[in-house]
């Protein structure tokens, strides 16, 4: 059996990285700004001190779709937007975009707090935050409320999987990338335990963390779940989670699947009763953690922004209905010979979970400590033969001053 001290040991590295002191993350406000994404600084209730960042094309008819862009740990609206391009994506199709963005006084590494039960919960924190945020845009615009979709990478996934449980009725679709499911963490420790060793359950276990989050009865959301294969940060087998979350939802568990295999993606379609696909899965053969981009269509790669000849954000536009099928296949086809950049691995700062904890000098604008996390006391290692990984995770921690 390993000792604590050796597993505590590899934990070090970016126990530092996640430390309250150590920099990096700067406040809220400070943050790159982007001439093309506007601020707006009145949208209602703010329970969970989130920015709104918007981009609007102009001319953009009433009725148009809306499309809620969840970034990763360490990025903002602006360093997500720069790869992502979700703006000339929206010029292109004509829809708006909405970019909620974190800030370091709620989460020194800017992660969304995913794993904190006060922020996904229906009416409650961050996630309250962002409805209001869609409330807002959907008024202000004259956007059509059937089509809100949302989409985030890593901690940005991981919160997108909470939105679409909480708020069922106000997505009609949603994209995951790199995350993790609903109900997968509520605290740190269980955050790093999900995040590097998965976390299985059985699919009505899943399905019941969806059902139970609102008074909801369906329609359910369209989900589109992404996860490279070599991803070490987030291990791929969350990805399968989420799907089997999503599938028991629609009630097609156990259902058989239409398989597609492209060079090395491969894409894996469940269709409804009326034969419309409402849950698929892309896995991407040799892709480490992040999005999909495709640099021959104009993307451009960055820190988690892999080359790797897929565009899964055009990809994702096209199954949630917002751009032609055929258009997006075609165009695929035709850049299908060309070679793509070998950067699928690209070494970065992985988007890993912060402590929620407030640094000790809060920013004016930083929400108060939630005592249902912060103070929130873990169970004991459990004395077996085998590691228990959350109980190491949560001694090594508390030694680091990240928990109480």
């Amino acid at each position: 059996m390993a000792r604590f001290g050796d597993l505590a040991s590899e934990l070090n590295p970016f126990l530092k990285m996640w430390s309250l002191d150590g920099g990096g993350a700067s406040a809220a406000g400070s943050a790159p700004a982007d001439a093309r994404l506007a601020t707006v600084a009145e949208f209602g209730g703010n329970p969970g001190d989130l920015v709104m960042r918007t981009y609007t094309p102009a001319g953009l008819a009433r009725g148009s779709a809306l499309v809620v862009v969840l970034h990763g740990c360490t990025q903002t609206a602006a360093s997500f937007e720069q790869s992502a391009a979700w703006t000339a994506l929206a010029d292109e199709h004509g829809f708006a975009v909405l970019y909620p963005e974190q800030h370091a006084g709620n989460n020194p590494k800017r992660c969304f707090n995913w794993f904190n039960p006060e922020d996904v919960a229906r009416g409650a924190g961050e996630a309250a935050s962002i409805r209001a945020m869609v409330g807002t845009m959907v008024a202000k615009h004259g956007l059509d409320r059937r089509r809100v979709f949302v989409t985030g990478l890593s901690a940005g996934g991981a919160m997108t999987s909470a939105l679409l449980a909480a708020y069922p009725d106000v997505f009609a679709g949603g994209a995951i990338m790199a995350g993790l499911p609903c109900g997968a963490a509520s605290s740190v420790p269980q955050a790093f335990e999900s995040m590097y060793k998965g976390a299985s359950r059985p699919a009505r276990e899943w399905g019941d963390a969806v059902r139970d989050a609102s008074d909801h009865g369906g329609p359910w959301p369209k989900v589109s779940v992404w996860h490279g294969g070599a991803d070490s940060t987030v291990v791929p087998s969350n990805g399968d989670e989420i799907v089997k979350q999503w599938l028991d939802v629609h009630g097609l568990h156990g259902a058989k699947p239409t398989v597609e295999r492209k060079g090395g993606r491969t894409r894996r379609v469940w269709t409804g009763p009326d034969g419309e696909a409402v849950v698929e899965q892309h896995v991407v053969a040799g892709m480490n953690h992040g999005v999909a981009l495709d640099a021959r269509r104009g993307e451009t790669p960055g820190p988690f922004m892999l080359d790797v000849g897929v565009s899964a954000n055009r990809d994702v536009l096209a199954f949630w209905g917002l751009a032609p099928a055929k258009a997006a296949a075609k165009a695929a086809e035709k850049d299908a010979g060309k070679p793509a950049a070998a950067n699928a691995s690209a070494a970065a700062e992985p988007l890993r979970p912060a402590s929620a904890r407030r640094p000790a000098a809060a920013t004016p604008t930083a929400k108060p400590s939630r005592s249902g996390f912060a103070g929130r006391m873990e169970p004991e290692p459990r004395r077996s033969g085998r590691i228990d990984v959350q109980g190491v995770i949560a001694k090594a921690l508390k030694a680091a001053g990240l928990m109480k």
